[in-house]
C-alpha cells in the first residue's frame, strides 16, 4: 500500500487529432500529478490534421515533465494496430523506469477526459491492494464497451451479431446495473476495462503488451463460448468500415488478459466518476 505523495507516477497515452481537448486534458493531468511526489507525462504523437503538435510543443516548453515522442514510422492500415503501437511505446518507457514508477496511468487525450476532474477520490485507492488495474465509471453511463470484457460478455461485442448498437447497449446496461448494485466501497471484477482512463500497478504488467489483433490465445476458449451463448451468435469477423473484424480487436483486451494469465492481475472498475 502506498500514499500518492510518497511515490512518483507516469501518466501516458497517444495523441492524434486531439487539439480541441488538449488544454483541458493537460490541466487535468497536472491536477493528477500534484497528488504525487513527482510525475512524468509520456505522450506518443501521431500525424494529425489539427494543431495538436503545436499545443504539445508549446506545453513542453512550459512543463519539462513532458516526454514527447513524434512518430515517423509508417502506419498500419488498421486503427487498433496503430493505437497498440503508440501505447506500447509509452509502456516501454514505463518498463525501462519500473523502479521509479510503481504505478502508471494510461489515458486518452480526447473529450472523455476533457471534463472537470475530481482528484479527491483517487488517493484512497492507492492504500488498497484489491486491484492491479483500476478504471472508473463515466457520466451519463459507462461508455467504453469496446474495451470491456466482463462475464458473460467476455470478448468483443463487435465480434458477435452484426447489430453493433444493439449489443453495445445490452452490455452497457448490464455493466451499469452491476456498478449500481455494488456494496459501498467495493469494486467490480472484470477481464478488461479501460473507459478512457486506468491506473496500473506496474509490477503486474511488466511482461504484457498491447495488441490490436484478435488474440484468441489469451482469452480462454470457455469465455469465448460463454459470450457466444449469451449473444446467441457465433464469432463474426465483420467489416464495420472503421473496424475490420477479421484483423482488429481493442488493444486493451489482450493487455489485461495477459496480466491475468501471467500474474493473476486483478482488473477492476470503480463505480465512482472521476471526470464529471
Amino acid at each position: 500500500m502506498f500514499l500518492p505523495n510518497e511515490i512518483e507516477c507516469c501518466i501516458c497515452g497517444p495523441v492524434k487529432n486531439c487539439g480541441p481537448y488538449l488544454d483541458k486534458v493537460l490541466e487535468n493531468i497536472e491536477k493528477i500529478g500534484a497528488l504525487f511526489k513527482d510525475y512524468k507525462i509520456c505522450i506518443f504523437y501521431d500525424n494529425s490534421q489539427d494543431d495538436s503538435i503545436v499545443k504539445l510543443s508549446n506545453y513542453k516548453k512550459k512543463n519539462s515533465r513532458l516526454k514527447l515522442y513524434i512518430n515517423k514510422e509508417p502506419k498500419s492500415k488498421y486503427r487498433t494496430h496503430n493505437i497498440a503501437y503508440a501505447r506500447n511505446y509509452c509502456l516501454k518507457y514505463i518498463k525501462n523506469n519500473k523502479d521509479k514508477y510503481p504505478f502508471f496511468i494510461m489515458m486518452d487525450f480526447d473529450e472523455v477526459n476533457c471534463k472537470n476532474i475530481n482528484t479527491n477520490i483517487l488517493p484512497k485507492y492507492f492504500e488498497r491492494n484489491d486491484w492491479d488495474a483500476l478504471s472508473f465509471n463515466t457520466t451519463p453511463k459507462y461508455y467504453d464497451i469496446w474495451g470491456l470484457s466482463i462475464s458473460p460478455f467476455c470478448f468483443s461485442y463487435n465480434h458477435f451479431n452484426q447489430n453493433e448498437y444493439n449489443n453495445y447497449h445490452v452490455i452497457q446496461d448490464y455493466v451499469m446495473k452491476k456498478l449500481n448494485e455494488l456494496p459501498q466501497g467495493e469494486l467490480l471484477k472484470c477481464i478488461s476495462s479501460f473507459n478512457g482512463f486506468s491506473i496500473y500497478r506496474t509490477e503486474k504488467f511488466l511482461n504484457c503488451y498491447y495488441d490490436g489483433k484478435l488474440r484468441f490465445d489469451v482469452i480462454p476458449a470457455k469465455f469465448i463460448k460463454k459470450h457466444a451463448e449469451k449473444a446467441r451468435s457465433n464469432i463474426l469477423l465483420y467489416d464495420y468500415g472503421h473496424i475490420k473484424g477479421k484483423y482488429e480487436d481493442c488493444e486493451h483486451r489482450s493487455f489485461h488478459a495477459m496480466a491475468i494469465n501471467q500474474s493473476d492481475a486483478k482488473i477492476r472498475i470503480s463505480p465512482e466518476i472521476l471526470f464529471n
